[in-house]
């Protein structure tokens, strides 16, 4: 009998209950029942913040995880690098006279239409430097060079600094001292009527601000022939002392910038502007190769900030992006020179070079062409 009671009684339990936990709300661990799963680590502001992200980046980390993160920071590096570029592009911008602004003709994107861009690089120096030319004196343009891009054009055109043209408003004089009397705006009024074309943007190297791009880059490889010069007097001088070997060489910005000015070689006194010319077109080169390598990518930010402070241009940000977009992509031309056909003395005694009409109309078709 008492076993037939035993089995009609009910079955006696454990009943547990669950207190909550004092910060988080969750069930304490001492109810195996109620407490569930272990909760990640974190607590709920973990697992609300993973909520938000995408569902392909949550869970556990997988190789597509890692790839889609690497992308989206990717992303934010070159964003950044935008913004900073726009920025450093529009503060330079406003550096440019009106007077160049205006003399320069009307033209269109530069990275879809093909535009005629007039580089000048002169020989002033910072007052605080001990190099020639910096005295306050008028300064006359070092570099004079013409870029075609943009539309599938690519195509370089160097002026010798010595070529004789008719300035206008001052007479037969040579070409850089164009700006000595009057500037941006009236070499590019020059060089218009010397070669018969339109100047659509003006880009002046800011000597200054050159060797920073150049070291943002991390320096570039330039394959020289033998160099043994004092720029601009020398380390004694303020300025730099050259002694390059034939081979290639890895210069900072300061020796790439001197490399870019050398007009007298100890190892080839009979050299000229052309050889000149060549040199300033390898650091061209070294340049481009530079910003399109993926070594730059850890350095875009740096590259995009100091790239726009090398310069002054008339472009704002979106142009010149434009612009640089294009050099890169349209290859590495070669850098055409004009080829004086003679020599003449000027009126004040100075020698100069002159070239030939029939050598202006081949090298101007020939670059229009690009």
């Amino acid at each position: 009998m008492s076993d037939d009671r035993d089995r009609d009684e009910p079955p006696e339990y454990t009943v547990y209950r669950a207190r909550p936990a004092l910060l988080t709300g969750r069930p304490r661990a001492e109810d195996p029942l109620a407490a569930g799963p272990p909760a990640p680590p974190g607590g709920p502001q973990r697992r609300r913040w993973r909520a938000r992200l995408p569902a392909r980046l949550r869970g556990a980390a997988t190789w597509k995880r890692v790839l889609a993160w690497l992308a989206l920071g990717a992303v934010a590096w070159v964003g950044l690098s935008v913004v900073l570029f726009l920025l450093s592009a529009q503060i330079e911008q406003s550096k440019v006279s009106g007077a160049a602004e205006r003399a320069l003709d009307h033209g269109g994107f530069p990275l879809t239409s093909a535009s005629t861009v007039l580089v000048l690089g002169s020989d002033q120096r910072p007052k605080s430097s001990k190099e020639p030319g910096a005295a306050g004196l008028a300064s006359r343009s070092d570099t004079i060079m013409l870029l075609r891009v943009g539309g599938g054009k690519s195509a370089r055109l160097s002026i010798p600094r010595d070529t004789v043209v008719d300035i206008p408003g001052h007479g037969r004089d040579k070409i850089n001292a164009a700006y000595a009397y009057g500037g941006a705006a009236l070499t590019i009024a020059t060089v218009k009527r010397f070669l018969g074309i339109d100047v659509n943007h003006l880009v002046e190297v800011n000597f200054a601000n050159f060797p920073r791009f150049i070291d943002a880059l991390g320096g570039v490889n330039v394959r020289t022939g033998c160099v043994r010069a004092k720029v601009n007097g020398g380390y004694a001088r303020g300025g730099v002392t050259l002694r390059l070997r034939r081979g290639t060489h890895h210069l900072d910005g300061k020796r790439a910038l001197a490399l870019a000015r050398v007009r007298k070689n100890a190892c080839r006194p009979g050299e000229d502007d052309l050889a000149r010319a060549l040199r300033q077109q390898q650091i061209l080169a070294a340049i481009r190769h530079r910003l399109i390598s993926p070594t730059t990518f850890g350095r875009l930010p740096w590259v995009s900030w100091e790239g726009p402070r090398a310069i002054r241009t008339d472009m704002a940000g979106p142009a010149l992006l434009g612009l640089f977009g294009a050099m890169a992509t349209t290859g590495d031309p070669r850098t055409r020179v004009l080829k004086p056909s003679g020599g003449v003395v000027l009126p004040n005694g100075g020698a100069g070079l002159v070239v030939s009409d029939a050598e202006k109309r081949v090298e101007v078709r020939r670059f229009l062409a690009g």
